[in-house]
């Protein structure tokens, strides 16, 4: 089992002992300790988007995360099964305290993570997450009392705000993608790429082959992008005769 703190947040292993993996115990250490940063930024909102992968641990980590806030006094607004960037948004459009993105990336199932936002929708500076590793060494934090509790929304359309963000910029020509007839296969692992790529890619009038696109977190194979992990989009790219 596998526990490593940085000042990006907090990853490991699900199972096993206190501070060996990430166990309920250490989520709920670092998540105070991410409240109690957050509570000393004077921070104009009281609210912390949470959001989430489809990893099969996913669902008992986001308890515990919007547990702890709560119980810290934070509101939580948690916008469910999302991608990192559309969290990122998340945090900017509602101008949230701050936000915790749970997930592991490219890691196998057996890991998850908390990734920690500023107000801004961006990561921690180093010095910041210097600060919350120390105060989780020290457990220094308090939980409110029951009368300063703080509430939970879940609102899960920031994802669709989150597209329509990206459709708005500048840079991107809808009209020309449209015009090009491309042809994607979109391999997302079983998580929440295989929702979010395909919308993007479809509003502007993309094909999509979908390959591995049910968020239900039983990954088919390592998400690494390695060659050996992607023999079978590589496949369907050219049985299908798509673009890329």
């Amino acid at each position: 089992m596998t526990l490593i703190k940085s000042i990006s947040g907090i990853r490991g292993t699900i199972g096993g002992e206190v501070g060996g993996a990430l166990t309920p115990l250490d989520i709920v250490r670092f998540t105070s300790s991410y409240a109690s940063f957050i509570r000393n930024q004077y921070s104009n909102s009281n609210t912390i988007i949470i959001g989430r992968d489809a990893r099969i641990s996913g669902e008992m980590v986001s308890n515990i995360v919007s547990g702890t806030l709560m119980g810290c006094g934070f509101d939580v607004l948690d916008v469910g099964l999302s991608t990192t960037p559309s969290i990122e948004v998340a945090v900017q459009l509602n101008k949230s305290a701050g936000g915790i993105i749970i997930t592991a990336s490219h890691n196998p199932k057996q890991w998850n993570a908390l990734k920690l936002l500023n107000a801004n929708g961006e990561f921690l500076s180093a010095a910041d997450g210097e600060y919350i590793l120390t105060l989780a060494e020290k457990d220094d934090f308090t939980f409110s009392e029951v009368d300063d509790l703080g509430n939970y929304t879940f609102d899960d359309s920031f994802n669709d705000k989150h597209i329509e963000e990206v459709l708005k910029l500048d840079l991107v020509d809808v009209d020309l993608v449209k015009s090009s007839g491309f042809k994607v296969v979109v391999d997302a692992v079983n998580s929440t790429g295989g929702f979010m790529v395909p919308n993007l890619l479809e509003k502007m009038g993309v094909e999509c082959i979908k390959l591995f696109c049910n968020p239900n977190g039983k990954f088919p194979h390592n998400p690494e992008p390695l060659p050996e992990n992607l023999t079978e989009i590589s496949n369907l790219v050219v049985s299908e005769g798509a673009d890329f």
